[in-house]
Formats: structure tokens, sequence, C-alpha cells
């Protein structure tokens, strides 16, 4: 029997994220638009979606003038992509 896949992780661009962020402190917002070549309107959303599900935190603050988002993985987003990996072994290995 298979594990079901983490819907929430199964997306393309959610999975990126998750992916950067677990080899990372923390990442802004600049540097995932420019590693996952998203749009920055699809990125935001994406980004909403992760930090409702508790997957990972979002800081907004400014840099000087500018504003500057930083987002860092929780304890429960790294339990739940290391569940996704595990699941997706699973199919690869049966």
């Amino acid at each position: 029997m298979f594990r079901e896949l983490d819907p929430l992780l199964h997306s393309q661009l959610r999975l990126a994220i998750i992916s950067l962020l677990v080899g990372l402190d923390e990442a802004d917002f600049v540097y995932l638009k420019e590693r996952t070549e998203a749009t920055a309107g699809n990125l935001s959303v994406q980004i909403d979606k992760l930090s409702q599900a508790g997957y990972i935190e979002v800081e907004k603050g400014f840099e000087g003038k500018r504003p500057r988002t930083v987002c860092r993985i929780t304890a429960q987003g790294r339990k739940a992509f290391a569940q996704y990996v595990d699941a997706l072994k699973d199919y690869i290995s049966k």
C-alpha cells in the first residue's frame, strides 16, 4: 500500500520552496523568486499557503526603506517534507 503524497507539497512551486528552505536557515522573497523563477504574485500566494499550513514562518520587515520578506521552514515543515520524500521513495522502490 502506498502512502498518500501530501497534496500541499505536491505542487511544483510549493515543493521547490520547501526544498530550498530545508537546506537554509532562512531565505528572502527575492532569493526564492530568483531560484524558482516564479512570478512575484504566484510566489506570494504559495508562500501564504505554506505559512497557513504551519510549514514555514514568514517575517515581514524592512531593510532600510525597502520591504523584506524572510521565510524559514518550521519543524512541522521539515517533518512534512521528510514524510513526502519517504513516500516518494516507497513509490520508486515498489
